[in-house]
């Protein structure tokens, strides 16, 4: 009769996860500024608005809502080189200015100017919160957790939506940003009191800090941090570190080039999924199945399957594995567009569907279930585990900013898609996006569950060396 195999404790286990936990505060923070726009934008496109004097137009609505995508788009570029220059806390520290000023450009708007520069900062913001907790995360955590770590980052940010389709419809305009305001102050106070990375301190030959920052994460731990710190200077030594890396140390090693492939293709497909537009439109949707649910409702409900799939994700992620969670997510969410999609396409032509009104219902809320299920986590922990360290802060930049052009390319021409082609179309669209990016990760992603940074990179640089942590 076999013995069950009993895995070894984690030394430091729950410090680390407080440190995930900690620096995960700050998605809680950007996901009240993601939340923000549904409650708010009926009521600054009424009469009785809260901004200025005349309702918002539909044209200064767009720019609201895109505003944020190049807020980030701006933002990420300089991340990464501001995290080799002055540190990884540095960085986590300095996000929280703009998520706090961005709250009191709304709350002291005087006109509509305010509001869409109070975005773009907002997504300055957004861009370090993504930016740093996947570099934080990967660098403070051990393997064995670092996927159920990573996916806190999309676990808070839906608590912060859901937070805003709560408290939204119930508070005054500006309580509702003063109470948002308080987060980022909170997150802040809170952080500066982690440690700094050891990868970050032992690559600047601060060694003495480095053996403080790990003996906090292990728990004084002398055999785990002595071994880790032999790690991390043979990882030094042998990846011969700069502390600028350049554009070209991305196409030196074809592992490299792979890993930005397939970081293009998770936070291509996580974007071009039509996640954001769904959310957007999710009030028509509603509308459109004849549902009797008010729209505030209905964006809680939306808030609260979001939150249901990625607490369920927190569990799967290294149970089920990164891939197979892609795959089973982007499936449903192809399914989710193509019903949809009929739907549309049947009452266009003036089909009695009231009976089956529910189906839109159900479908968007399965889609956004399914989309926080894996495809909503995967490329943020995905990206944090197939890039050398030496390169990873720079690619991590790179690939993100990938996902704020798409994202502001979706947000702002989506609603003209939709006019030139019609709804039902772009459901059909979506799904194919869906498809595509479901092929793609098959023949392409990695199973990065449980193994180390080196072992991935071996396998896409097609080298057979393990050069796995003992």
């Amino acid at each position: 009769m076999s013995e069950k195999k009993v895995m070894p404790p984690i030394p430091g286990k729950s410090r680390q996860y407080l440190a995930a936990t900690t620096v995960s505060l700050s998605a809680l923070a950007y996901g009240t500024s993601l939340g923000w726009v549904a409650p708010v934008l009926p009521r600054l496109l009424s009469q009785d608005t809260p901004v200025g004097s005349e309702p918002m137009t539909d044209e200064t609505a767009s720019w609201l809502i895109s505003a944020l995508c190049l807020g980030g788009l701006v933002m990420t570029p300089i991340l990464g080189p501001l995290a080799e220059k002055f540190g990884r806390k540095f960085v986590g520290c300095l996000i929280a200015l703009p998520l706090v000023l961005s709250w009191l450009l709304k709350i002291f708007a005087q006109d509509s100017s305010y509001l869409i520069a109070a975005r773009f900062v907002a997504g300055c913001g957004g861009a370090g919160c993504i930016f740093i907790i996947s570099l934080y995360i990967s660098e403070t955590t051990s393997d064995a957790i670092r996927g159920t770590a990573g996916s806190f980052l999309v676990l808070f940010l839906n608590i912060g939506i859901l937070l805003s389709y709560i408290i939204g419809p119930i508070l005054s305009f500006k309580f509702f940003g003063i109470v948002c305001l308080c987060l980022p102050v909170f997150y802040l106070g809170c952080f500066v009191f982690l440690p700094e990375t050891p990868v970050y301190l032992i690559r600047n030959n601060r060694l003495n800090d480095a053996i403080k920052s790990l003996s906090w994460l292990k728990g004084g731990n002398k055999a785990a941090i002595e071994q880790e710190l032999a790690y991390l200077q043979g990882q030094v030594k042998e990846t011969s570190f700069s502390k600028s890396s350049k554009l070209s140390d991305l196409f030196k090693e074809k592992g490299t080039v792979k890993g930005l492939i397939i970081a293009f293709i998770l936070l291509g497909g996580q974007q071009m999924c039509g996640m954001f537009v769904m959310l957007s439109y999710a009030t028509k949707i509603f509308e459109m199945s004849g549902s009797s649910i008010s729209p505030d409702i209905s964006t809680i409900i939306i808030g609260i399957m979001q939150l249901i799939g990625s607490y369920i994700s927190t569990f799967l992620i290294e149970r089920a594995g990164r891939k197979l969670l892609t795959i089973i997510s982007c499936g449903l969410m192809c399914t989710c567009h193509v019903v949809l999609g009929i739907f549309c396409h049947f009452q266009a032509r003036d089909y009695d569907l009231t009976s089956i009104g529910w189906i839109p219902v159900i479908a968007l809320s399965t889609f956004v279930l399914a989309h926080c299920l894996g495809l909503g986590p995967v490329p943020f922990i995905v990206v944090s585990e197939i890039f050398k360290p030496d390169v990873a802060s720079l690619a991590s930049s790179i690939s993100l900013s990938s996902l704020w052009i798409l994202l502001f390319l979706i947000v702002k021409f989506f609603a003209s898609l939709m006019a030139l082609i019609g709804i039902a179309n772009c459901f059909f669209l979506l799904a194919v996006f869906c498809a595509c990016t479901l092929f793609l990760t098959v023949v392409m992603v990695p199973e990065t569950k449980g193994r180390t940074i080196e072992s991935i990179f071996n396998e896409l640089n097609g080298t057979t060396q393990s050069n796995v942590k003992a």
